[in-house]
């Protein structure tokens, strides 16, 4: 069998001229078309990839604000807190001061009481004493109260002789006062016991339905009395002094 060299050459050529066109007309635009797709995937993954780092650091941004701002709001909870306590314990402080002040003073006001009560309650037997040792001076021993004050009176002025004269200094006249009228014989032991220490004495006496039953002696710039008011006080700072020493005091007092 023969070969057709004519043909074979006509049939490369052919081939040739096919697969160049091919080449030119149909694989470049599909390659080129390739590379531009890859190009353009290229620069979407780019874009994809910045866009991703973007979200990132937007993420990163808003948790790092996400975290001042829960920061912020637990110190401001703190600090809210914080100063509740300090408001309630200002409050409470306040109100147990102002409990602490009416208790005291309703403390304060009880003694008041109880002591204007004592008082009263030593003057009221002060008196009621007195008055039953007047009515007994005056049954038993026919004597009243303010002639028995005036018949000790030179023991009393003697006890304070000095204290008596620095005060008095050199008086010219004395005054002796009491509630009732004194007896001329007691008047005259009293002018006696007097000019005793004051020779030029002048020795006056009056009554004063005001006073307190007892003496009162003015003389010169020294003020002395022996009344049942000088009596209460003495046994009103007795019961006193019993009373602060406690219970066992007051026991041992009776």
């Amino acid at each position: 069998m023969s070969i057709d060299w004519i043909t074979v050459a006509a049939q490369l050529a052919n081939f040739l001229a096919l697969v160049w066109l091919l080449k030119r007309f149909l694989y470049r635009p599909i390659l080129d078309g390739i590379d531009a797709r890859e190009a353009e995937i290229s620069e979407r993954m780019q874009v994809a990839v910045h866009a991703k780092e973007k979200a990132r650091a937007a993420e990163a941004d808003y948790r790092a604000q996400l975290s001042t701002l829960q920061s912020e709001q637990a110190s401001a909870t703190e600090a809210v807190l914080r100063k509740a306590e300090e408001e309630k314990n200002a409050l409470l402080a306040e109100a147990h001061d102002r409990v602490e002040r009416e208790r005291a003073a309703w403390a304060a006001h009880l003694n008041d009481e109880a002591r204007a009560f004592t008082a009263k309650m030593h003057r009221a037997g002060g008196h009621a004493l007195l008055e039953l040792t007047r009515k007994a001076l005056t049954d038993l021993a026919d004597d009243t109260l303010e002639p028995r004050i005036a018949a000790h009176l030179g023991r009393k002025i003697a006890a304070m002789d000095t204290e008596l004269q620095r005060a008095a200094g050199k008086p010219d006249e004395a005054l002796v006062t009491s509630h009732e009228a004194l007896p001329r014989s007691v008047q005259g032991e009293i002018s006696a016991t007097l000019r005793e220490r004051f020779p030029d004495l002048n020795v006056r006496f009056e009554t004063s339905a005001a006073m307190a039953p007892g003496l009162s002696l003015s003389l010169g710039g020294a003020q002395l009395s022996w009344t049942v008011d000088t009596y209460i006080d003495g046994l009103d700072a007795l019961m006193a002094d019993q009373l602060a020493s406690g219970p066992d005091a007051m026991g041992g007092a009776r």
